[in-house]
């Protein structure tokens, strides 16, 4: 079954905008609404057309100023500007300010005009498509990504239930290992920007040299190998949610860029003195202790009470009681389902094993240790003797 496009056109010409209404509704995907003013439109724009045809030439408020309003109210609606006008400069304004196509008013304009659509129309669908398979992933990250049932773990998700919904900064501490981005990924998809990008990066794996323009990006020829524009993470996450990781390895002159981000909400280039204004809401994450990392001249101050606005720990795995074999249990299913190797169990000794193991590698280590049982295991039960400890680094 097809998706059926809502098509919204403003023209003040009743001819052209019933014969419009016609040539389109012949195809069966679309529903078409016609408006004779801007006015008119704009106080519908609440209803979220997919696309908009708009004549340039309106009375009242412009063309130009209702694709703009467009835009911004939401820059998914893809608007197709015609136009009786044969300046280049009204064309290039048009698609400066979002417009997808510019039509002129010829003989050809509903063939060309149903072209564009038709066009427009296996971009809308994509993005309905991509909208679908997002909110499968959203229904995947709900509590049920946090596994376990000690008090310690259910304190952390009655944080997370606590900060989730604001736009607070909330910084996520914890070993390594402990499952900080799975965190963060939660407290993203439980939030009203779920819709929006999500996006970790890892602050240590990436050179000194290169940080600046990853996080905030950079114009062409800002530097050596700059060879063209590039956005940075900060405007990739426009609208939705920034992990910052391993703050702490962060280079303390970058830190105060950063803090100045934190405080201004907005951003340059690399190379540019153009502000950016940003929508995005920032989690950081570390394994160190920052007040020691202050002390030590490695980390601002400044920054360290900036980042102190929501406190969110994950607790070691030996700390959790029983959630060591509860974790281990779901691991085992799914690696035994994704490699095909048929349905395995710890015995009562492997599973006590578990228990008593201190886990020093968090829940890396133990995902890691389950893969390896299930692999060197040659029976549907994975006894004692089938379980290899990784050594204790001294």
């Amino acid at each position: 079954m097809k998706n059926v496009i809502k098509i919204f056109t403003i023209e003040d010409d009743a001819m052209f905008s019933k014969m419009l209404k016609y040539t389109l509704e012949k195809e069966q995907e679309y529903d078409v609404t016609c408006f004779r003013s801007g006015e008119e439109f704009l106080e519908h724009i609440h209803l979220n057309p997919d696309i908009v045809t708009i004549d340039y030439n309106l009375p009242g408020i412009s063309g130009l100023e209702i694709l703009k309003k467009i835009n911004h109210y939401n820059s998914d609606i893809s608007v197709v500007i015609v136009s009786g006008q044969e300046e280049v400069g009204v064309a290039v304004e048009s698609y400066k300010h979002g417009a997808k196509y510019y039509v002129m008013k010829n003989e050809d304009t509903f063939t060309e005009l149903a072209l564009c659509i038709k066009n427009l129309t296996a971009h809308v669908n994509l993005r309905k498509e991509v909208e679908i398979l997002r909110e499968q992933i959203i229904d995947r990250s709900r509590y049920s990504a946090i596994i376990g049932e000690s008090n310690a773990i259910l304190k952390t998700i009655r944080l997370i239930q606590k900060v989730e919904k604001s736009n607070m900064l909330a910084l996520i501490t914890g070993e390594s290992g402990t499952g900080k981005e799975v965190a963060a990924r939660v407290i993203h998809y439980n939030s009203p920007r779920c819709k929006k990008p999500f996006v970790p990066i890892n602050v240590a794996a990436i050179p000194e040299d290169l940080i600046e323009s990853e996080l905030f990006g950079h114009e062409k020829g800002a530097f050596t190998g700059a060879d063209s524009k590039r956005i940075g993470k900060f405007e990739e996450a426009h609208g939705g949610t920034i992990l910052l990781d391993e703050i702490a390895e962060m280079d303390i002159n970058l830190q105060a860029k950063l803090l100045r981000v934190l405080q201004e909400k907005k951003i340059c280039r690399v190379g540019s003195n153009k502000e950016i204004d940003l929508d995005v809401r920032v989690l950081v994450a570390t394994n160190k202790h920052l007040g020691e990392k202050v002390k030590e001249g490695k980390f601002r101050e400044d920054l360290y009470y900036r980042l102190q606005g929501f406190l969110i720990h994950l607790p070691a795995l030996r700390e959790r009681g029983n959630d060591s074999i509860i974790l281990a249990r779901q691991f085992l299913q799914s690696f035994c389902e994704q490699q095909r190797i048929g349905h395995k169990t710890f015995s009562k000794e492997a599973a006590e094993a578990i228990l008593a193991h201190s886990w020093p590698g968090n829940i890396r280590e133990l995902k890691a240790f389950v893969e390896r049982a299930a692999l060197l295991s040659e029976s549907e039960r994975i006894e004692a003797d089938d379980l290899m400890f990784s050594p204790v680094i001294a």
